[in-house]
């Protein structure tokens, strides 16, 4: 199993952070089903103040190609995708379009 960590930031306002934080707590079932149908086994995001910071632990059917391909295909996906767009900002760096930005790994304990 492989591990990929990302980060991205929301738009620093109180009142869409929750609203965003309100959408991930009921994700739409079709979005799960994108997630677990592309070789995610686990998701996790984490919040400090406007950034995020996601783990995704991955089969070895997972890459990111195959995974945009089928978002993109997907009206649902792309109906989430649009909606979040509201809340979220590109985090500086990143290239223009781009949402979640991979993380490289620079430390491991063991």
């Amino acid at each position: 199993m492989r591990r990929y960590c990302l980060a991205l930031d929301l738009v620093n306002d109180k009142d869409l952070i929750t609203e965003y934080e309100d959408y991930h707590k009921n994700v739409w079932p079709e979005i799960k089903k994108s997630i677990v149908n592309a070789g995610i086994e686990q998701m996790e995001i984490y919040r400090f103040s406007n950034r995020l910071f996601m783990i995704m632990d991955v089969n070895d059917q997972f890459n990111f190609t195959n995974k945009r391909v089928a978002d993109a295909g997907d009206p649902k996906v792309q109906e989430w995708e649009q909606l979040m767009w509201k809340y979220q900002q590109a985090i500086p760096g990143s290239k223009s379009g781009e949402k979640w930005v991979l993380m490289d790994k620079i430390f491991s304990l063991t």
